[in-house]
């Protein structure tokens, strides 16, 4: 049996896709550990679960100004929080190494402290990708940016990494396990070393819901934008709301975490949080961000979105949802109640074949293997490994303290 290290960013759509792998691994007698934030990977993964802790940066959780969206927030999403975690993390994932010793580590490619640290190291290292956008060029028509994320990568490798190596630490060399499928992707090239295995579902503790206030005779729909968008989406969700309530056959839930949505109608429910992985299967439709884990939770069960993506890699997966013909596109920052209102009559028409479609890409997910699938992958990565020489080099050495560069 195996050994693996799970690095991970303390964001719960980058967790949840791995929890199911280790459950996996572990019912397959593998040993598994995670590195990352304790208190969110037990939460997720279960109090059980063997967690090397690892420190945040100093700015804590992911905050950005409300506006920021384009280049603007991809710079500040790499230069404010992913290089300072990677730096942060740096001797946390060091120390695992040290004291677990996998055979292979499993890092997400937002946590590039895994496979940085792992390459210093000399241990195996493979990346997942919790978005599929990660596997496409999204770059390719901004080459100032692409170059200016390529230096700033390449300086936070000289501080925490092997100086000598080269490449992108979110391809590293044992390759990229990607949780969707070419139903979703799309007929696009991939990096070399991508393996599709479809999205990684498994169920979660399920939490309080009111399920007895869900009509019968009413279509349910849900309306979320992830748990890092909420000083974002004040307006956004009172047009929902409205639009939902000029529409007295469907039944509207609107998630709510931060509590923006000031006047909430009575006809609508609107909750913190919900059990979404139970709620989807009662679902006919979803209004989000485009937020790949609610993306692929939605199609899983075979439902049509209407998607408002506001920045990152959402803009990237809605048009891949609208191009497989599984959702309508709307502006997150101009749609009102009656565009909203028309693109769900959209979705939820038969003829429109929204559903059909979302019906076709569940099946390539279900089919694809999801966790058993990364569980075979991972299996033979390891079989492949050449026997180990002895114990990764200086692996509780401090690494030098972070410097303002990249910052």
């Amino acid at each position: 049996m195996s050994r693996f290290l799970l690095v991970v960013p303390p964001l719960v759509g980058h967790v949840n896709p791995l929890v199911a792998v280790a459950a996996e691994l572990g019912d397959r007698g593998h040993e598994v550990a995670w590195a990352g934030h304790a208190d969110l990977v037990r939460r997720l993964a279960g109090p059980g679960a063997r967690v090397f802790d690892c420190d945040l940066p100093p700015s804590g959780g992911l905050v950005r100004p409300p506006g920021l969206t384009g280049p603007a927030a991809f710079r500040f999403l790499w230069r404010d929080f992913f290089v300072p975690l990677a730096e942060a993390m740096a001797d946390g994932v060091a120390a695992a190494v040290a004291d677990f010793r996998p055979d292979l580590v499993l890092a997400d490619q937002h946590a590039v402290a895994g496979p940085l640290v792992a390459e210093r190291l000399g241990v195996p290292c493979a990346a997942s990708a919790s978005t599929s956008a990660e596997l496409v060029d999204v770059l390719a028509g901004l080459p100032k940016v692409r170059d200016w994320l390529t230096d700033l990568l390449g300086a936070l490798r000289s501080r925490i990494g092997d100086p000598a190596a080269v490449g992108d630490p979110r391809h590293p060399p044992l390759g990229v396990i990607g949780f969707t499928t070419r139903a979703l992707v799309g007929d696009v090239d991939l990096p070399a070393g991508v393996r599709l295995v479809g999205p990684a579902v498994t169920a979660r503790p399920a939490g309080e819901f009111p399920w007895d206030l869900l009509a019968a005779d009413r279509r349910v729909v849900l309306v979320s934008l992830g748990t890092a968008n909420t000083d974002a989406g004040g307006r956004f969700l009172a047009a929902a709301a409205a639009a939902l309530v000029a529409r007295p056959h469907l039944q509207g839930v609107v998630v709510d975490p931060g509590g923006v949505l000031v006047e909430a109608p009575p006809e609508v429910l609107v909750l913190p949080h919900v059990p979404q992985l139970e709620l989807l299967a009662r679902c006919a439709a979803v209004v989000c961000h485009a937020g790949h884990n609610t993306v692929c939770e939605s199609l899983w069960h075979g439902v049509p979105l209407v998607l408002a993506p506001i920045r990152d890699d959402q803009p990237v997966v809605a048009d891949q949802v609208v191009a497989a013909g599984a959702g309508v596109r709307v502006r997150f920052g101009r749609v009102g109640a009656e565009g909203l209102g028309e693109a769900l009559d959209a979705v939820l028409d038969q003829a429109g074949g929204h559903r059909a479609a979302a019906a076709a890409i569940s099946r390539s997910f279900r089919e694809a293997g999801g966790a058993s699938a990364t569980a075979d992958h991972l299996e033979r990565l390891t079989a492949a490994l050449p026997a180990p020489t002895g114990a990764p080099t200086a692996p509780t050495a401090a690494l030098p303290a972070p410097t303002a560069a990249g910052r």
